[in-house]
């Protein structure tokens, strides 16, 4: 079991939620106002909330990010698309710590892909290769006038999944792999009740979190090929508010945390 940060904080499964978030857009969304007070809130709540990324973005992002001081470390990490599940411990020399026995179904199905899949889409159209190293990912800048959607097909011929998201980002994964069940696998886990969860997001590399039966919210300002594809999702709620704000209303309306009056102008 990954321990809590610090010895005395409460276990996981004591936690009023885990807030399962996406950066970009969404818990990074939004207007400077409605992002301090979504902060100040989980400030106020910290040892009954559960901070989670679930991000494109790699850990060096995101430790230089929180180093920054404005946004709040998180106390667990799934990045790189959900191909890494990690615990968090700001502070020290190594502050983003995978989690091996996480990790190992999703180490074994990518095994040594990296160079193949870029031997594969090398010349592809439409396609820049993203240069960060990721170890159970390759991810491509996309410029979607010049796309091939013949691409996507041979990669899945391949036994890689793919996703396309926000119209501008290619990733191909592992079979199986993607936010959605890095998730589950986290909160069963850790132990946590499933209707303490709330994960959030904005844009097609969300979908597999927001579609996988826990409590979501699809933030305001989200991607419409999101929003189709989750209009009909009975535990997904559609926020009116931008971001952040649309986090902070999904709280109220499922009941997570006490909200202040005024706090967000959704209700």
């Amino acid at each position: 079991m990954i321990p809590a940060p610090n010895p005395g904080d409460k276990p996981w499964h004591e936690r009023r939620m885990l807030l399962a978030t996406d950066l970009d857009g969404t818990f990074l969304g939004g207007s400077d106002d409605d992002r301090r007070a979504l902060y100040d809130l989980i400030a106020a709540h910290r040892d009954d909330v559960a901070l989670v990324f679930v991000t494109g973005r790699d850990p060096e992002f995101i430790t230089d990010l929180c180093a920054e001081g404005f946004v709040p470390w998180p106390d667990l990490l799934i990045g790189d698309v959900g191909t890494t599940i990690a615990s968090v411990h700001p502070g020290s020399n190594t502050p983003v710590r995978p989690v091996a026995v996480l990790e190992a179904d999703i180490a074994e199905r990518w095994g040594n892909s990296g160079a193949r899949v870029r031997k594969a889409l090398e010349g592809a159209p439409g396609l820049t290769l993203q240069p960060t190293a990721f170890r159970y990912r390759v991810s491509y800048d996309l410029d979607a006038d010049l796309h091939d959607p013949a691409t996507e097909a041979m990669i899945r011929e391949m036994g890689f999944d793919v996703i396309v998201s926000a119209n501008r980002f290619f990733d191909v994964l592992p079979s199986g792999i993607s936010k959605g069940p890095s998730l589950r696998k986290l909160v069963s886990h850790l132990g946590v009740p499933e209707e303490r969860v709330l994960a959030a997001g904005d844009t097609l590399n969300d979908l597999s979190m927001l579609a996988c039966g826990l409590n979501a919210v699809a933030v305001g300002g989200s991607e419409q090929k999101l929003i189709d594809q989750v209009r009909h999702l009975p535990t997904v709620y559609k926020a009116a508010g931008i971001g952040t704000a649309g986090i902070t209303e999904a709280i109220a309306v499922f009941g997570l945390l006490p909200i202040e009056k005024g706090i967000t102008n959704a209700l």
